[in-house]
């Protein structure tokens, strides 16, 4: 399977380098692009600042340009948080999009979206403030409406990015659920 792999709003950091190579561990080819130009950031509010100079529109522009040599057979496109927001945009604008797995964040949906059939999995912490229960309703009630094959797992108490063990969102048994069941997600599109 042929994944585009965005980063959160803190850049690409180690945590994203190494979820890459588990899927490629796996037999995946995955490519992981830097849609801040190395800018890391070490806090919340710093990758904000970083997210907000680039612009919401250039780093769609960036992402669009890193998955489109690849996108002629089919990408899964994945992402944290931010970067799950991002791969949601373009997995909804990509007719041959093999699937969409997001890591903590969703993103809003236009009225007229079409995914027909695309199977879609989400991992979010529960509560998460990024994610609330509201939202959370309203993006899967719009994404079966534009067509799409939902299915959404949460993990009580763990935080926001609790994938990446450089954060205190850190919780290594949901992260290793969360593996689990996302490779298998991918193993079952493999066989699609």
């Amino acid at each position: 399977m042929n994944i585009v792999l965005l980063h959160s709003s803190y850049g690409l950091r180690p945590a994203v380098r190494a979820a890459a190579d588990r899927l490629r561990a796996a037999g995946h080819e995955v490519r992981v692009p830097d849609l801040y130009d190395g800018q890391t950031a070490d806090s919340g509010e710093e990758g904000q600042e970083i997210r907000e100079r680039i612009g919401h529109e250039e780093l769609l522009r960036r992402a669009v340009a890193a998955a489109a040599p690849y996108s002629e057979d089919g990408l899964v496109y994945a992402g944290f948080s931010l970067g799950g927001a991002i791969a949601q945009n373009l997995a909804l604008g990509d007719e041959k999009a093999r699937g969409l797995l997001l890591l903590h964040g969703t993103s809003d949906l236009p009225q007229d979206a079409h995914a027909d059939g695309l199977p879609v999995q989400l991992h979010v912490a529960d509560p998460d403030p990024s994610e609330s229960d509201d939202w959370l309703n309203t993006w899967y009630l719009g994404m079966q409406r534009a067509g799409a094959d939902v299915e959404i797992h949460r993990y009580a108490g763990a935080g926001h990015l609790y994938t990446d063990p450089g954060l205190d969102d850190w919780d290594e048994g949901a992260a290793e659920r969360t593996w689990r069941t996302a490779l298998a997600f991918l193993d079952s599109l493999d066989e699609s």
